[in-house]
């Protein structure tokens, strides 16, 4: 499994964001009926929304969307994170550099799991 922590700003009314840490995992033996590869956004309360890996590398370079959540650039270095429950919309902003990270790691680890 893959897991980083990364600092994802919550982007609302309001004058300021409010930074929160999130876990974003990826476990190759944990897949779509697919096979494509889950990634897991996991906030400190517990929340955790899931989502086809796929989403999260089309969103860095175009908006993509996956039901209840969207992923897209945001200028050069941020991306955008939208998540959408019934009556609310959260949106968490990204260093593009840690996703990146992360996607790099999932397919590494996806790769040396289909090889074995």
């Amino acid at each position: 499994m893959v897991e980083i922590h990364a600092k994802g700003l919550i982007v609302d009314d309001g004058p300021l964001s409010r930074p929160v840490p999130v876990a974003l995992r990826c476990d190759p033996s944990d897949s779509e009926g697919d096979g494509s590869a889950t990634v897991r956004l996991v906030f400190p309360e517990g929340t955790t929304w899931t989502f086809p890996r796929a989403v999260l590398e089309r969103g860095l370079r175009a908006p993509a969307r996956h039901g209840d959540i969207g992923v897209w650039p945001c200028g050069r270095v941020q991306t955008v994170v939208e998540l959408h429950t019934s009556g609310d919309v959260a949106m968490v902003q990204f260093d593009s550099s840690a996703l990146l990270r992360f996607l790099r790691r999932t397919y590494a680890v996806t790769a040396s799991h289909v090889t074995r």
